[in-house]
């Protein structure tokens, strides 16, 4: 290892930048942040990705339920990665 590295045009920031999602800074009641932690386990999912969801949902965002022809179309397109 050297002794001194030069870190002037170093950049602050995440190494591996999220594509579509922004960091953002904002208060949420503990209850209610308590309340999406504590569905994680039956979830199988994060809070954040919960609280996500919810949003979503309020927003009228929420995805569609998964039909049989769009399942045959995402198999078919994992598969053929998989070759």
């Amino acid at each position: 290892m050297k002794k001194e590295y030069d870190f002037s045009k170093a950049k602050r920031g995440a190494v591996l930048p999220q594509k579509g999602k922004t960091r953002i800074t904002i208060y949420i009641d503990d209850d209610v942040l308590e309340a999406f932690k504590n569905r994680v386990d039956d979830a199988g999912r994060g809070y954040q990705t919960l609280i996500n969801d919810a949003l979503r949902a309020y927003l009228g965002k929420a995805s569609r339920v998964l039909d049989e022809d769009t399942l045959r179309k995402v198999l078919r397109e994992e598969l053929e990665k998989i070759d």
